[in-house]
């Protein structure tokens, strides 16, 4: 089975809590405050693996986590940082955001990497609370959640070559016959149900990926058959070789042609438009007669820039005219493999919004904002004083006001940031 679109659930690794440490020692009697940091949770990467060709691996597994970070500890110890979690993916891999459908990042080429899910910053330890009155703090900061992101992975094979026909055209025999590769072939319609890859050897020692897909047919860019599904490996190809069975005669070759043609052109202009050769298969199975009648209404029926080769898949007649045709129809060749190990690093989208939200449920109020989300998580909620300036802080922020103007009143349940706390207004403040 050949999975090319997935969803997974990702969550950075929380950071480590910052240390409430003072230090004690012999002949130290006002040692002072000398907690360390938590350590930074991991990130969730995922990372271009040419060894790898399909999702498959993410068809059960969908839902990643970061490890955490680890606790500062006295004497200024920081926490470690939190291991990172690779996620290989092929090649050509686009990553979307599941909320908004924006593209995140294009994995393209081996090594290129994408932070998707960072992992939270390590709370403070009490040395960084210390003030001109405030000599031996007992304040510390508990590690921030690591970011939670949704994406949806989609692959699109990179070849230079694509084969693209009705199904039946003889697209897998002819990558066979070209490539040495070994596709499933038989005699009926639809026998290729995912994409192949084969690398042919074309002149001066230079290679081509070639890629054959499922058979279109009218309605596939709409979801008909079995196109659908893998149009989009088709659209990072440098060139197109349109395979058209011709052993039915020139009416039912022209009907192919155009149908086809139609199919690139709906799913959109930049597909219709790469560089195409027709490829006129199974000319082994027409008389010398009939060759030249076939071959004039393709011509007549196509595009004038677009050439039409005379090949078949079974006896490998005109396959390396086709080849050579096609390289030249490609143009340049790439960028030098020198520079194939650098790779590029993305950094998915962690910034935090100021504002806040209020929404009404039943029996409660929960209020949202990426900066609230924060201020709790790193609150440690079991010492009054952290407390207390939490509700200061949330008061400045103007959450009170804004839950006032909401309807709220004193006792009832408000959560901020996944914890539940009591609404007094009166005193200006919020009770865990």
């Amino acid at each position: 089975m050949f999975l090319d679109e997935v969803e997974l659930q990702l969550q950075g690794g929380r950071g480590g809590a910052g240390s409430n440490s003072l230090r004690r020692e012999k002949f130290v009697p006002r040692g002072g405050p000398d907690g360390g940091d938590g350590g930074r949770g991991g990130d969730v990467i995922l990372v271009a693996d040419a060894a790898i060709s399909s999702l498959q691996r993410y068809q059960l597994e969908r839902r990643f986590t970061g490890h955490p970070g680890g606790p500062g500890e006295a004497a200024r110890r920081h926490g470690a940082d939190g291991e990172e979690v690779v996620l290989a993916v092929p090649c050509g891999t686009l990553v979307f955001d599941l909320s908004s459908g924006r593209l995140l990042a294009d994995l393209d080429r081996p090594g290129v990497r994408l932070v998707a899910a960072p992992g939270g910053r390590g709370g403070r330890g009490n040395t960084h609370f210390t003030s001109a009155t405030l000599q031996t703090p007992r304040r510390r900061e508990l590690g921030e959640p690591g970011v939670a992101a949704g994406v949806r992975l989609e692959l699109r094979l990179i070849a230079d070559l694509g084969l693209v026909g009705l199904p039946n055209a003889g697209k897998s025999s002819l990558l066979a016959c070209l490539t040495g590769a070994h596709p499933r072939v038989a005699e009926y319609p639809f026998t290729t149900l995912s994409p192949n890859l084969g690398v042919a050897e074309g002149d001066r020692g230079r290679s081509v990926t070639i890629a054959d897909v499922p058979g279109l047919i009218a309605g596939a860019h709409l979801g008909a058959g079995l196109g659908i599904g893998f149009l989009r490996h088709l659209e990072r190809t440098r060139g197109l070789i349109q395979v058209v069975e011709v052993s039915a005669g020139p009416e039912a070759a022209v009907g192919a042609l155009l149908e086809v043609q139609e199919e690139l052109l709906s799913r959109g202009p930049e597909l219709a438009a790469k560089p195409r050769l027709v490829a006129a298969n199974k000319v082994d199975l027409l008389t010398a007669d009939e060759l030249p009648g076939v071959l004039g209404a393709l011509r007549a029926a196509g595009t004038p820039a677009v050439e039409v080769v005379p090949v078949s898949a079974l006896t490998a007649e005109g396959t390396q005219e086709l080849l050579k045709r096609a390289v030249g129809l490609m143009g340049a060749p790439p960028s030098p493999a020198g520079d194939q190990g650098s790779y590029r690093l993305y950094r998915g989208p962690h910034r935090r919004e100021r504002g806040f939200t209020v929404e009404r449920l039943e029996g409660r109020y929960r209020v949202e904002g990426d900066v609230l989300t924060r201020l709790v998580a790193t609150a440690d909620l079991d010492d009054p004083d952290a407390v207390a300036r939490l509700q200061r802080k949330l008061r400045q922020l103007g959450v009170e006001t804004a839950l006032a103007e909401a309807g709220a009143v004193g006792g009832e349940d408000v959560e901020i940031g996944g914890e539940e706390f009591t609404f007094v207004p009166d005193a200006a403040e919020f009770q865990p």
